[in-house]
Formats: C-alpha cells, sequence, structure tokens
C-alpha cells in the first residue's frame, strides 16, 4: 500500500509562493524516487486575502486541522499593518495548534559561503530549539496616555512550568541522538523568576536523560559564542525571545536567511505541524525570480523527516546542497539561476537518485521521524 499524507500549502506572499512552487516540484520528484504521495490543498492566506476578506488563522483553523502538516511560504506586505498577519494567523496557529517547539538546524553546508572567517562545517552543526508558544510574544500588555509625553508601555513575558517542561524534554530526547549535550540559553541574573524556573525544569529532567550533559550561557555571552565556537554546542534550548533572536545570528553563521529552515513541531500530534523557510515575504523581489528557493527545500526536507519519509528527506537535502555548492551567489541575479531553475535542479537530482548523501549528516532528520507523535 502506497504511503500517502495530506499536506496543507499555505503559499502566502511576497516571494512565498515562488520558492513554495520549488519545494512542491522537488516533492514531486521525491514521491516519485521514494514511493509515497501527497494530497496537497492550497489555502489562500496572507496580507491579499486578508485585504478582501478580513479573514485569518480563525477561519482556516478547522480545515487546516485536519492534515498531517503543513508547508508555509511567507506573510506580510506592507499594504497591512505590522502585526496584524503576524499575530492574527501565524503566532495564533502555533497557540491553537499546540505548535510546541520551534526547531532550527544551524548548519554550515560544503561550498556556502559563511561571513565568520575560518569557520568550516564540520565546526558548525547544531540544533536551537525555541519555545514557541509563550514568552513576551504572548505575555498580556498595555499602553496609557498614548501619544502623549506621559506614555507608559508595559510588556509581560508568560512562562509555565507546563510549556517549559515540553519544550525541554523534547530537547532532551533529540539531544540523545546526537552528541548528547544540552545547553539553556537563558538571562538568568536578570530574568531572575523566568530564569530559574528554566534552570528548575532543566535540572529536573536531566536526571530522566542522565547519558546528556548539561551546559548553560547567558544570551549575550551567546551572542558571542555562536559565531566563533558554535562547536561548542549540540542542542541549544531557550525561550521565545530569545530563540527569535539567536536563531537569526545562527542563519547569518550558515550562509544567510535564505538558506535557513525551521519546524514549528506539534509534540503530541493533536494538530499538524507547520514547516517554513524564515527569510520572510521580501515583496521588493517578488517575481524577479532572485528568491533563492532552498531554504523552503529544506524546510521540506524536515517535513518529510517528520512524516517518516527519513530517505527521501535526506536526499532532498542533500541534493539542495550539491546545488548551493555550485551556485555563484546565494540570491540575487548574481545566483546565476533564477528561483525556477535552482528547484528544477534539485528536483532532477532526487529524481535521478544521485544526491551525495555522504554530505549532510542523517541524525536530525532521523530523529525528526522518530520523535515525531502519531497524527490522531
Amino acid at each position: 500500500m502506497t504511503r500517502s499524507y495530506r499536506l496543507a500549502v499555505l503559499p502566502g506572499d511576497g516571494i512565498g509562493p515562488e520558492v513554495v512552487s520549488g519545494a512542491l516540484e522537488v516533492l514531486d520528484a521525491a514521491e516519485a524516487a521514494h514511493g509515497f504521495e501527497t494530497e496537497r490543498r492550497e489555502f489562500a492566506a496572507g496580507a491579499a486575502h486578508y485585504r478582501a476578506t478580513g479573514e485569518l488563522f480563525a477561519e482556516a483553523e478547522a480545515e487546516l486541522r485536519g492534515h498531517d502538516a503543513i508547508l508555509f511560504g511567507s506573510m506580510g506586505d506592507p499594504s497591512v499593518a505590522p502585526g496584524i498577519l503576524e499575530r492574527g494567523f501565524i503566532l495564533e496557529m502555533r497557540q491553537r495548534f499546540a505548535q510546541a517547539a520551534n526547531v532550527r538546524p544551524v548548519r554550515l553546508y560544503p561550498g556556502v559561503p559563511t561571513p565568520i572567517t575560518g569557520l568550516t562545517p564540520e565546526r558548525c552543526e547544531l540544533v536551537i530549539v525555541r519555545e514557541n508558544t509563550e514568552g513576551a510574544y504572548v505575555g498580556t500588555g498595555s499602553t496609557v496616555h498614548a501619544g502623549t509625553p506621559n506614555a507608559v508601555a508595559m510588556q509581560e513575558s508568560l512562562n509555565t512550568r507546563a510549556g517549559i517542561e515540553r519544550v525541554v524534554d523534547f530537547a532532551f530526547r533529540l539531544a540523545l541522538g546526537r552528541r548528547k549535550k544540552l545547553t539553556l540559553c537563558h538571562k538568568t541574573n536578570i530574568l531572575v523568576a523566568a530564569g530559574q524556573l528554566w534552570q528548575e525544569v532543566v535540572a529536573d529532567l536531566s536526571a530522566r536523560y542522565p547519558e546528556v550533559e548539561t551546559d548553560y550561557v547567558h544570551v549575550d555571552a551567546m551572542c558571542f559564542h555562536l559565531p566563533l565556537t558554535p562547536e561548542r554546542f549540540d542542542v541549544v534550548v531557550t525561550d521565545n525571545l530569545f530563540g527569535d533572536i539567536i536563531t537569526d545570528l545562527g542563519a547569518v553563521i550558515q550562509g544567510g536567511l535564505g538558506v535557513a529552515t525551521s519546524a514549528n513541531l506539534n509534540l503530541d500530534g493533536s494538530a499538524p505541524s507547520m514547516f517554513e523557510a524564515i527569510h520572510g515575504s521580501a515583496p521588493d523581489i517578488a517575481g524577479t525570480g532572485w528568491a533563492n528557493p532552498a531554504g523552503s527545500i529544506l524546510s521540506l526536507a524536515l517535513m518529510l523527516g517528520h512524516l517518516g519519509e527519513a530517505d527521501a528527506a535526506r536526499a532532498v537535502e542533500a541534493a539542495t546542497v550539491q546545488v548551493l555548492g555550485e551556485l555563484p551567489a546565494l540570491s540575487g541575479a548574481a545566483m546565476g539561476l533564477s528561483t525556477a531553475e535552482v528547484a528544477t535542479r534539485i528536483a532532477g537530482i532526487v529524481r535521478e537518485g544521485s544526491a551525495q548523501t555522504e554530505l549532510v549528516p542523517e541524525s536530525l532528520l532521523g530523529q525528526l521521524a522518530a520523535l515525531a507523535p502519531s497524527r490522531a
């Protein structure tokens, strides 16, 4: 019986439709080469849909919930005020679908340039696990006397033991299958209440995982150590705000936002997980063919790993790495190939079965398959 998965596709805004189209071409090739199939449904979501209908995530929730995974392009456009789409769709999806862990590999691939002098691929292969549903992004806030010299703004951060525990436990399980090292990144000397709760959870859970070494780094120190000694880290677990910051630093180290990827994981099987490149909608280059689809295609690889198609996932990742190494630049007209041409080149390698899988470690993709919960 052919393995089949229900996939929701949200191309979104700006370059989103272009890079997602490229990822779907690669998915076609992976299905042909590895013997599975996907039933795909595209959903209108983003600035144009919001302007036309006023609809955000709440209107799409019931239909999206019935899928096994979500492939997401990008969201955001100057025609919609900042915060409306981000909070009303993206953050709302993370909340309602309990996508508790944002997983961001920081992996420097062979042949991909990095601004860090002397950094080599074998020194940069870590994973940042960011708590995805709490922290400053979902805490309450208020402003009084707005627009006056006496304006006062208050923003709170929400941290629950249950929320911290589920993401820390996942990070420990991830570390078990890697180099068995877990680093907590926070700011415990200033954010004493939240920091203490995070430290307590890591200390308590470490008893369940005695094989895993634990470490702690302040977030400001992390911004120093990560570019200079990324080999110090294996799995880093952190809160929502700090994770948002250090993962973008990680993306720069690995070659830029165009090659970075992410998974927003539901950890209990109650709702679909969502996979997206993290480069944003880039409306200024939409339609030019200058966008690198690698981030979206590598997100597809994470999705395939999560669905249990580890061999296909690794082939997609390896083929992407091969093509990235051939490009004279990672974006823009200097890339040498258009968005569509890059995707077609990667798809051809996957379809032919000629991906050089020795270029990429297999641990993360295989672990996503092993750790994925069954969908109800």
